[in-house]
């Protein structure tokens, strides 16, 4: 009884494994479910059996890398924990799941195919979105302990992951620059943990 789930499972790790190397390689478009299911030396059925789609299989796969590059357990507020501190730690986390080289391979791959198909894009977005929502929890929290000046928790959350992907995720996806470096990434972290907090923390602005 216990041997089949685990075949089921290592097929199903065989298809996204066989799955991210033809996306990587070729593209979504030039990728075809019977190509991941000969890489994945299973039948094609099999694929469909995991997986409805082949948007849904990247989606999945999207998914998965995030979650795998994303830090062990999103940061809790604490109301006797600096603001600065707190942070400074939850933004180094996220600018190093956003430098993964894997997944800047996947999101190029992601935005060529949102270029063809923006509804594809609308799901695939929309997932992804779901592992923001550590950071919005955050100042939704530190609102409420008054600590942050009144301004919408979500508009302040976009605020910060636009000052993180300018700097290390955009250039690296559109330009094919290099992941930031570690030095970088505490430079960039440091300053815009200060813009943010010169602009809602009632501390400093008195």
């Amino acid at each position: 009884m216990t041997e089949a789930p685990r075949l089921t499972d290592r097929k199903r790790d065989a298809i996204l494994a066989a799955a991210i190397s033809e996306f990587r390689a070729n593209g979504f478009e030039a990728t075809s479910m019977d190509r991941i299911a000969t890489r994945a030396e299973v039948s094609k059925r099999t694929v469909y059996n995991h997986f409805p789609s082949k948007e849904a299989l990247f989606a999945d796969i999207l998914v998965q890398l995030w979650n795998v590059s994303a830090p062990e357990r999103e940061l809790a507020y604490r109301n006797d924990v600096p603001l600065r501190d707190q942070l400074q730690e939850l933004l180094a986390a996220k600018l190093r799941m956003l430098n993964d080289t894997h997944l800047l391979d996947l999101a190029r791959v992601a935005i060529a195919a949102a270029i063809h198909s923006p509804e594809r894009a609308q799901s695939m977005v929309a997932r992804l979105g779901e592992k923001e929502e550590g950071l919005l929890v955050w100042l939704r929290a530190a609102q409420d302990d008054g600590k942050l000046r009144g301004a919408d928790p979500v508009f302040a959350a976009q605020q910060l992951h636009g000052m993180l992907k300018t700097f290390g995720f955009w250039p690296q996806v559109t330009m094919g620059e290099p992941p930031l470096s570690a030095e970088r990434q505490q430079v960039v972290v440091a300053t815009t943990v200060d813009m943010f907090l010169a602009r809602y923390d009632r501390a400093e602005r008195g």
